[in-house]
């Protein structure tokens, strides 16, 4: 989450000479506000803000001004959150800037730059290791806190900045970084509340207090963080509806993100085993036929390592991998023989090629959408041969009837009609299918002529960049209204272009 939200600052900083440094704090606290990510996210935001807003004020970056925005940082951090808890990153935050506190007060003998950042870093990293003493969760769980960590890499970030100095390895002992979150196998709840909420906010400021109290009895881990009529809030809550409807009554919500913690943490867990078996850590098994796939998002990599994928390609619509690539991944694969999966029409002919050129026996499965690779991977077995497997997982691929929605980039026409740039396509392998004014609308249309009556069962959508858990309820309400024999089963895809990849079988 705090990746994430730098991200988005990144993304937003002015580029090209003469930019001057207003522009620069202007872009960090817009950015951080609106791509804040979860509750370290939100307050990483208001540590950046607090940080750009003292240098932004006095248009300069000395040892004076890193010490007073240090200051502003940690209390905008403290008061972002409802109920501040010690032994997570606000201690962390609030020990570095109490560290150089007499230079933001003039009382210290002029300091430079570096030495204040030093100093700061030097009392963050003291803070993070009494983390474990302050909460016992990360006693128990044996690790520091995992947003004082992040925040002391800021630290560790600027300092290479400043003076070169090269950033810690992960994992580097004494730092408590890359020490393993086992908290679901130490048995430990996420918390007593099941999911956490994310949304922007535009609200009149004297509604927000009033707001807040409201909040206050629906979850915990509550924080709102904004101004001028546009504010970030996040929450765990065990009553969703509550939390949007709250908001509905103060002013507008855009942006809702809804996760369900306790699934998180199972998946952090496949994400982990599939990496350590990927890297072929101590205990992954050798197999006769290994799978190598290539697809793009996240939580499509982590549905194919469920599957049994260890090795995966990116790429997808518009980001080819060459051939060069594919051989590679080949190669890495702890097995005698590889099926090959494509999952784009435009990768068949690379995939084909590798296949040929490999120095193990290799078999396509020429899958032309992510669909029909998790349908072929329902009958792969990975004592079988390569031989068996390939044409058992080509004609399982056929079973799935296929489709996708995405947005219009520019005018065209279509077999559905003419297309604005900004419609909703509804995409089936034959083409263009429906041409919507809205996300659901495109999707629940496609639906409608993708399902067959008498012989589906199944709706498996997995959903990408550009959709939002409202469109979901929408195309699952659609789908129990005029479809009531069908199962729909929702993943999270994180795919790129495709808000959804729907598969019906």
């Amino acid at each position: 989450n705090m990746a994430l939200t730098l991200g988005s600052v990144a993304e937003g900083l002015p580029k090209g000479a003469g930019t001057d440094l207003a522009a620069v704090a202007r872009a960090i606290s817009h950015g951080s506000l609106m791509g804040a990510r979860g509750n370290s996210g939100v307050i990483l935001s208001q540590i950046l803000r607090g940080l750009a807003e003292v240098v932004r004020d006095r248009g300069m970056l000395d040892g004076a001004t890193l010490a007073d925005g240090l200051g502003r940082a940690a209390d905008g951090a403290y008061r972002a959150v409802q109920q501040p808890v010690e032994g997570t990153m606000l201690s962390v935050a609030r020990a570095a800037a109490d560290s150089v506190a007499d230079v933001a007060a003039g009382t210290a003998p002029p300091t430079g730059t570096l030495e204040v950042a030093e100093r700061a870093r030097s009392a963050a990293a003291a803070a993070l290791a009494r983390t474990p003493e302050q909460l016992p969760a990360l006693r128990a769980a044996g690790v520091v806190d995992s947003g004082g960590s992040g925040l002391l890499l800021l630290f560790d970030a600027l300092l290479h900045v400043l003076d070169g100095r090269p950033l810690p390895a992960c994992g580097a002992p004494g730092d408590g970084r890359g020490a393993p979150a086992e908290r679901a196998a130490a048995g430990e709840a996420v918390g007593s509340c099941r999911y956490e909420v994310v949304y922007l906010l535009e609200a009149p400021d004297d509604a927000v207090p009033a707001f807040r109290e409201v909040w206050a009895g629906l979850g915990e881990s509550i924080v709102v963080v904004g101004g001028d009529g546009t504010w970030k809030c996040h929450i765990h809550t065990d009553d969703i509806g509550g939390v949007i409807e709250a908001a509905l009554d103060a002013g507008r919500p855009s942006r809702i993100q809804v996760t369900d913690l306790h699934e998180e943490v199972e998946e952090e867990r496949w994400v982990r085993e599939a990496a350590a078996a990927a890297a072929g850590a101590p205990g992954a098994a050798h197999e006769r036929c290994g799978v190598v796939a290539v697809c793009a998002g996240e939580g499509i990599r982590r549905i194919f390592a469920s599957l049994g994928v260890h090795h995966f390609v990116p790429g997808g619509q518009s980001m080819n991998p060459s051939t060069a690539e594919l051989l590679e991944a080949v190669d890495m694969a702890d097995a005698d023989e590889v099926v090959l999966l494509p999952n784009n029409k435009n990768v068949v002919p690379v995939a084909e090629a590798a296949a040929a050129a490999a120095s193990k026996p290799v078999r396509v499965v020429p899958t032309h959408g992510i669909q029909e690779g998790l349908a072929a991977l329902l009958e792969y077995d990975p004592e079988g041969s390569v031989e068996t497997n390939a044409t058992a997982m080509a004609a399982s691929a056929t079973h799935v009837v296929a489709g996708e929605v995405t947005r219009a980039v520019r005018d065209a026409t279509s077999p559905a009609g003419p297309v604005s740039e900004g419609d909703y396509l509804g995409i089936s392998r034959e083409g263009v299918r429906v041409v919507a004014a809205s996300l659901a609308e495109a999707a629940t249309g496609l639906l409608g002529l993708l399902v067959d009556v008498d012989h589906h069962e199944v709706v498996t959508i997995i959903v990408g960049d550009g959709a939002h858990p409202a469109d979901t309820r929408r195309i699952t309400e659609w789908i129990s209204q005029h479809h009531p024999q069908l199962v729909a089963e929702v993943h999270p895809g994180g795919q790129p272009l495709y808000a959804y990849l729907l598969s019906v079988e």
